[in-house]
């Protein structure tokens, strides 16, 4: 009898253990590459993790491909091949090429109202919804890791240099000024910028209210022509030229680079994107550092604009059983809920994506704990978006961006005047823009 009632205890367990392994094979796998690296990469998988144990239905498993660029040439071949993952991060400057996808791309609207998902474009905040979305507001893609470029500075630094250290510069003369008394007091270096094409080019443009291209810098059409070889741009490029010789600036490399020489205390101010806050905030551990807006130039305007977004977007890739996009939306709806967004924001230092994340990190105390952490939604939301502050959207504007690098990288190296750079790549970048425009009409 003993004997009979362990057999059909060990047989309960195996049914047990049998219900449990279908239920996991059961289990749908979504797909989902992206580029984010070392910190970055750690919350993302986190947040696929805690996504995948809030249900049991599907699995994300997110797949570190590389740099943005990587990342985006890599779906592109795999979608070829028909081997595409469910979802791809993609930077902004790809959401051209994207939308230029015919047939490639799951529209997040679409994939929303298919699977019965509950969706409100007006969660979102504006800058960030209209940058990915149609001209009639329909969303393409969905937000993930929006950021701009904010302003970083090191108090103990400016204090050693008989500076304020809650006083940051407003204004690029007093970047200058400040950048002088720093070197002068030993700093190896005054300021350095992260995404330079980002931050010195497109930014730069927007927080002065100049256009980049024409036709509302791309939204209004494919036959848009490149605009920022103006006379601001290029005395921006003239300064820190000359800012080199006495290392008020150094350049210290494409993307972001150079954040190791201000997170290494050899640079005291820092341009660079709002996303890296969370890294900076895990390298200067106890040592005071500040986030302020970016400087801008009285003589060119009154006061600033505002800024424009970067980081990336979530696309949709079409190829896949229909069942699993059901999966897709329900992560989308998990990742754009107030409190894994204020989660995120808090973080990384990417801009909270909705106006409900942002109250939450305010009611939370995030932001009297960690100043200036809201910063960048103030510069993006600063004023109402012109046309030359709504964003880019440009065709080919991957290869674009490496021919504005190598341009200003040649004004770094004193191969080129700042006008003669800005020229070349306005001449070099509209071929682009004519091959990427012939090819999509």
């Amino acid at each position: 009898m003993e004997h009979m009632r362990r057999l059909l205890l060990s047989l309960a367990t195996v049914t047990v253990i049998g219900l449990y392994a279908g239920a996991a094979a059961a289990q749908k796998e979504i797909q989902f590459w992206h580029a984010m690296g070392g910190q970055l990469g750690d919350v993302t998988n986190a947040l696929a993790e805690e996504f995948n144990k809030s249900q049991t239905e599907f699995k994300v498993v997110p797949v570190y491909k590389g740099s943005y660029t990587d990342t985006l040439t890599a779906a592109i071949a795999a979608f070829r091949a028909k081997q595409n993952p469910h979802i791809v991060q993609v930077f902004e400057v790809g959401t051209a090429t994207m939308m230029a996808a015919k047939g490639a791309v799951y529209p997040v609207y679409q994939l929303m109202a298919d699977s019965g998902e509950p969706f409100d474009p007006s969660a979102f905040i504006a800058p960030v919804y209209g940058y990915y979305s149609t001209v009639d507001g329909k969303l393409l893609s969905m937000p993930f890791n929006s950021s701009t470029p904010v302003f970083y500075w090191n108090k103990e630094l400016f204090q050693k240099a008989g500076l304020d250290p809650n006083r940051p510069p407003t204004t690029w003369p007093e970047v200058g000024e400040m950048g002088k008394k720093l070197v002068a007091a030993g700093t190896p270096c005054g300021i350095t910028i992260q995404w330079q094409t980002w931050t010195m080019i497109e930014n730069f443009g927007a927080w002065h209210n100049l256009p980049f291209s024409t036709k509302a810098n791309g939204f209004g059409g494919l036959d848009t022509e490149l605009k920022f070889n103006d006379a601001p741009r290029i005395k921006q490029l003239e300064t820190l030229q000359e800012w080199s010789k006495n290392k008020v600036f150094v350049y210290g490399g494409r993307e972001g680079k150079s954040t190791g020489l201000f997170t290494a205390g050899e640079c005291a101010m820092h341009i660079a994107s709002s996303g890296t806050a969370g890294a900076i905030q895990a390298a200067f551990k106890d040592k005071p550092f500040g986030i302020a807006m970016m400087p801008y130039w009285p003589d060119v305007a009154a006061k600033p604009q505002n800024s424009i977004i970067g980081g990336a977007t979530l696309w949709v890739l079409q190829g896949k059983d229909k069942a699993d996009y059901k999966g897709v939306a329900k992560f989308f709806t998990y990742l754009s809920s107030a409190d894994v967004q204020a989660k995120w924001h808090q973080q990384t230092g990417y801009v909270p994506i909705t106006t409900a994340a942002a109250d939450l990190s305010q009611k939370q105390g995030f932001y009297e704990k960690f100043p200036g952490r809201d910063v960048a939604v103030k510069q993006l939301t600063l004023n109402p978006p012109t046309e030359n502050s709504k964003g880019l959207r440009i065709g080919n504007f991957v290869q674009i961006r490496d021919i504005m690098d190598e341009e200003m990288e040649a004004v770094w190296s004193g191969k080129k005047t700042a006008k003669q750079a800005l020229d070349d790549a306005v001449t070099r970048g509209n071929k682009l823009l004519r091959e990427f425009e012939a090819a999509n009409k």
